[in-house]
């Protein structure tokens, strides 16, 4: 990624919502920001609610021009006209993604703080990788991925990275430079007004 090139923003779902509220918050939040892409993950396992999801913030997203992946369940991918899948397993499932999902889907693969996972993902047709959490999370066991993780990647690596987890206004303008995207959920779904949320925490970016 060049320098003079500001990274894109990727929303992430809470893992757990009220349907028409979050759908309402999606919109306003796509209508005040430029997003490149928005990605369902839902913790449920309840096929019928990920669907009734899956539906909803497709035409959300599509209305306006945004592609939307789902965590990890490629048929409903498929079955509900979504752009892709973003796998949770790193590089394991990469492969039979793409290949059930063409080409033309986008298909990528969060591979915590790996280095080598990230690579063997981007050689089994990853379209990026994602690395974290990059500040205090409860995910992956405490361990974080630093900055030294992206600056090695954006100097050796092309495929495309996403830095997501734990960020705030601080990690945003240490990691702008060797990121790809931000990958940018809880930290502003918790909020009364995401929208501003999003804005306050995208202020290093200009």
């Amino acid at each position: 990624m060049a320098e003079t090139e500001q990274p894109q923003i990727y929303l992430i779902s809470p893992p757990d919502f009220e349907l028409s509220s979050f759908s309402e918050a999606l919109g306003a939040v796509l209508d005040v920001a430029e997003i490149a892409c928005v990605r369902l993950a839902l913790a449920s396992h309840d096929e019928g609610e990920i669907a009734r999801a899956a539906d909803t913030l497709r035409e959300v997203s599509h209305q306006r021009d945004v592609a939307i992946v789902i965590d990890n369940h490629i048929l409903l991918a498929e079955r509900h006209g979504l752009d892709g899948v973003h796998l949770t397993d790193g590089s394991r499932s990469v492969r039979k993604a793409r290949k059930q999902l063409g080409p033309d889907a986008i298909v990528g693969a969060y591979c915590g703080t790996s280095r080598h996972d990230g690579m063997s993902a981007g050689e089994a047709g990853s379209d990026y990788v994602s690395f974290g959490p990059v500040g205090q999370s409860a995910l992956a066991g405490g361990e974080m991925a630093d900055f030294e993780t992206f600056e090695w990647w954006s100097q050796m690596i092309e495929l495309p990275v996403v830095a997501e987890g734990g960020l705030d206004v601080d990690l945003i303008t240490r990691l702008a430079p060797v990121t790809d995207f931000f990958g940018i959920g809880t930290e502003i779904w918790k909020s009364e007004d995401p929208a501003q949320a999003l804005k306050a925490l995208l202020a290093p970016l200009g």
